[in-house]
């Protein structure tokens, strides 16, 4: 359903970024349409470089004039949250919010149809649920609402009544970790890292994160051991007292959910506060600690902690905060536990970090390494490390031996859990085989020598230069050779343009077709959490393979976002436009994170033609916003552009054509890792002594 949320008159500002983001159109249209119009409302605030502008006064002029984007409540609860006004307390009323949210799960009878709480009220009905949840909300309230702030708790209110209140917490929690709008430094564990290190970290009665952020390992961990039917109580501590407030909503959220299910559990525990300097849980001895700290704090306390207990295996240097932390894991560890962090890859072979991990290999404390691949953690491009660690004094299967395994070179087809999830069952299990290039179990005593480098591609020979026979590079070569010629054959025939048909053709404004039905834009649904689903993601998008992505499924199917014949998939986030059309394999699947989807009327436009002219270059400068990723990548809204208007004929042998180059690019990738491939194993032989070069004579004729 789209629509606005009743709104009384002032009760909201909007600036100039709110207003094209409630249009989908840029900044400077905004400015336009002030200079062109002489209806536009005046600023009722703000300054002279930056003025606001009273919110229902915009959606009436917008609606006027026919440029108001249709909208759906939770766009809106959003919008009215980014648009708050002083911007540094958006952490705090998006707090504020969930603290509504739960009240109203809490008492979901007792609340039906009752207005909005005081802020007294809600302290008090957070206090029943938990002293610490009201003490940290009851710092941030203000003495009543004002109407910015009584605004966007109706629209949330509303969003919960209509989406459950759960999952209307965890949309505008999605939606603040990828805005600008979030504190510097939030950098949030995407669930493919999750996953992996909860894979790792095995199960148990008590879960801690010391760095917890805004709760992504925890609430993963706290869903997975609910749908298993395990009890799982959760500790955290994090600096940020804004960040640990959304914590703590959103683990109260699911604690909630388990106490209406019936289940016993305990609730749970956020500290705010320095892990290091100021450690809250002291006697904690968790089964299972996770951590996504950050890297490279120099200034950690190295000085002031110089005889701390925690340095079991060596005071860290103060170049090596992330030995700090390590430690820091293992003290909160109890006897039969494993801890999972996350590592920078240079904190495998820093010279200034080798006695401590020794140390760590030595008493059998660090279990496993696992190389991620590169670009899973926005917007650190590199490839992390997991750390796998355990209590020296635990009885542990393959004692002595340190397994590495390397997932930078995966298959993008099966997914990441699946393969470190195996290479750690067969380490664990009593008849061990490696994979080569995959995993392998390091003898100890290979690692002590004088750089104690545990980097995994070190000691992983690669699985193509031993399997691969002198027979099999030659038939190989033959192969690449037939590839180069299909590749060649998959480019149109193209000829000089003496006019340009494209260029030249009336364009209609994307926007305006959603308006009139002719084209729908989909995004991926805010989820209810609670089974894992398969969806698709970017990735799938552009090598056109099935869906490999996971996330929570929906308690009701989303039949709107999954994929139909013809739909057009485009990625949300890159440093360009890259349209596909669903392939076979796609059809059916789930839109998943970092995805959209363009559906056309197929009597109008051939979707391979619509897909081919929003993927022109320079398109990016139109559809681009800034995103949070310091890579420069932008988000992309298809709605911003405009697309040529021709007969549907013309339209498909365009269309084929784009399709073609599609095919084309997609061959050359191929043929490029092919041809790396068959570089390496050409070299290979040569230096190996299995192949040859033609005698001189030979050559020559």
């Amino acid at each position: 359903m789209t629509r606005e949320p009743t709104l009384a008159p002032r009760e909201a500002t909007l600036t100039a970024s709110g207003i094209a983001r409630l249009a989908s159109v840029g900044r400077a249209a905004v400015s336009n349409w002030r200079r062109r119009y002489a209806d536009f409302p005046t600023p009722v605030g703000g300054t002279p470089t930056s003025p606001s502008f009273d919110a229902r006064e915009i959606t009436d002029w917008l609606r006027r004039h026919g440029r108001l984007h249709e909208a759906g409540i939770e766009q809106w609860a959003w919008r009215h949250i980014e648009s708050y006004q002083p911007a540094a307390q958006i952490s705090d009323v998006l707090g504020i919010a969930g603290a509504l949210l739960l009240v109203r799960t809490d008492r979901a009878e007792a609340d039906s149809g009752a207005g909005l709480p005081t802020p007294k009220q809600l302290v008090t009905r957070l206090r029943a649920l938990d002293p610490g949840l009201a003490t940290q909300l009851g710092d941030r309230l203000p003495k009543q609402w004002d109407g910015q702030l009584t605004t966007v708790l109706r629209t949330v209110d509303q969003l919960g009544a209509e989406q459950g209140a759960e999952a209307a917490f965890e949309y505008l929690h999605g939606q603040y970790v990828t805005s600008a709008q979030s504190l510097s430094g939030l950098a949030g564990t995407p669930s493919s890292v999750a996953e992996v290190m909860l894979a790792l970290a095995g199960s148990g009665a008590r879960i801690f994160d010391f760095t917890c952020g805004t709760g992504s390992i925890l609430r993963m961990a706290a869903d997975r051991a609910l749908a298993d039917g395990t009890t799982l109580r959760c500790y955290a501590q994090e600096i940020n007292s804004q960040y640990a407030l959304i914590t703590l909503l959103r683990l109260w959220f699911v604690h909630l959910r388990a106490r209406h299910a019936g289940h016993d559990v305990e609730p749970p525990v956020v500290h705010v506060g320095d892990s290091l300097l100021a450690d809250a849980l002291p006697g904690l001895r968790a089964d299972v600690v996770v951590a996504n700290f950050p890297f490279g704090i120099h200034d950690w306390g190295h000085d002031r902690l110089a005889y701390d207990p925690r340095w079991t295996y060596g005071l860290p240097p103060r170049t090596e905060p992330e030995l700090a932390w390590v430690q820091h894991a293992l003290s909160h560890l109890s006897p039969t536990g494993t801890a999972v962090v996350l590592m920078p890859p240079a904190a495998a072979s820093r010279p200034a970090g080798r006695r401590i991990r020794a140390e760590l290999i030595r008493h059998g404390v660090l279990r496993a390494v696992v190389a991620l691949p590169a670009g899973l953690m926005p917007p650190t491009g590199i490839g992390l490390h997991v750390w796998v660690l355990t209590q020296h004094e635990a009885q542990q299967p393959r004692a002595g031996e340190v397994l590495m395994v390397d997932t930078t070179s995966a298959s993008e087809h099966r997914p990441l859990t699946d393969i470190v999830g195996a290479s750690w069952a067969a380490y664990l299990s009593d008849h061990y085989t490696e994979l080569p290039g995959v995993h392998r179990a390091v003898p100890a005593i290979d690692l002590l020598d004088g750089q104690v480098d545990v980097t995994p591609q070190r000691h992983l020979p690669q699985a193509a230069g031993l399997a691969t026979s002198p027979a099999q590079t030659i038939a190989r070569i033959d192969e690449f050779v037939r590839l180069l010629d299909q590749v060649r054959h998959t480019l149109p025939p193209v000829g000089e343009a003496q006019t340009a048909p494209l260029r030249e053709a009336p364009h209609a404004d994307i926007a305006d077709l959603i308006r009139s039905g002719s084209i729908t834009v989909l995004r991926a649904p805010s989820r209810r959490r609670s089974a894992s689903g398969t969806v698709l993601t970017a990735a799938d998008i552009l090598s056109g393979g099935p869906a490999t992505g996971s996330a929570p499924r929906t308690e009701r199917e989303e039949s709107e976002t999954r994929v139909r014949p013809g739909d057009i998939l485009v990625p949300s986030i890159g440093h360009r436009i890259n349209a596909r059309v669903a392939t076979p394999e796609q059809v059916g699947a789930e839109l998943g994170p970092g995805t959209q989807l363009v559906r056309v009327d197929t009597t109008r436009f051939d979707p391979w033609f619509v897909a081919g002219v929003i993927s022109r270059t320079d398109n990016v400068r139109v559809a681009g916003r800034a995103s949070s990723t310091a890579n420069g990548a932008l988000r992309i809204d298809i709605r911003r552009l405009a697309i040529p208007v021709m007969p549907l004929e013309q339209q498909r042998a365009y269309g084929d054509a784009f399709r073609q180059l599609v095919e084309f690019r997609m061959m050359l990738e191929r043929a490029a890792a092919s041809g790396a491939t068959l570089a390496r194993e050409i070299a290979d032989g040569l230096t190996g002594g299995t192949l040859t070069l033609p005698s001189p004579s030979t050559s020559a004729r």
